[in-house]
């Protein structure tokens, strides 16, 4: 005598495939946060270690408002995405634009505070440590932004020309992480150079 046994059956579940654009980007994030980290520990390694001036406490002013902008800035670029993610295009467009502003103030208040250094403080890369580190660490920052503004702007310029839609709502995504990325590194950098450092 045979006895069947029934066997509960339980559906395969589908295993889909990580996002490349998301992958790739939490990929660069790492390589990047390796770069930081060594202009961090550099910048703090050489606190207080200049022969000469001027030094941080003489020329650093804290940078409230402009960090204030790019802090800010990473509220209206989550807005973007949340709009296109709903297919409000002009929504979308009002928070890129006011993403792309709020980037570009930190970029002109840095751009400011540079000039500032260099031609009424004598502060360059070649004047002492703190200038050598100062320039290569901020300005690494600085860079990332631009390069972050840019991939906003262009977003921007697409969603102005009608070719951005829902269906482009995770690249957006991703530059949008990238983005945040870089507004965290500057809470970083502030601490360090503005804060620690004077």
């Amino acid at each position: 005598m045979t006895t069947t046994v029934a066997v509960p059956h339980h559906p395969v579940e589908s295993w889909t495939q990580p996002s490349r654009g998301l992958v790739g980007m939490a990929c660069l994030i790492v390589a990047e946060s390796a770069i930081f980290i060594i202009f961090v520990v550099a910048y703090i390694f050489y606190i207080g270690k200049s022969l000469t001036g001027p030094t941080p406490r003489e020329v650093l002013d804290l940078p409230i408002f402009s960090t204030v902008c790019l802090l800010s800035s990473s509220i209206t670029v989550h807005y973007a995405v949340h709009a296109l993610q709903h297919s409000r295009i002009r929504a979308t467009i009002g928070w890129l634009a006011g993403t792309v502003l709020l980037g570009g103030i930190f970029i002109a208040s840095t751009a400011r505070e540079w000039y500032e250094l260099i031609y009424h403080h004598g502060l360059t890369v070649r004047t002492n440590l703190f200038g050598t580190t100062f320039y290569s660490l901020v300005g690494l920052h600085a860079s990332h932004v631009i390069a972050g503004l840019m991939m906003l702007g262009l977003a921007l310029l697409f969603a102005l020309a009608g070719k951005l839609n829902q269906h482009h709502a995770e690249r957006l995504e991703v530059v949008s992480i990238y983005w945040h990325f870089v507004d965290a590194v500057w809470v970083i950098v502030f601490t360090v150079v503005y804060v620690l450092g004077r």
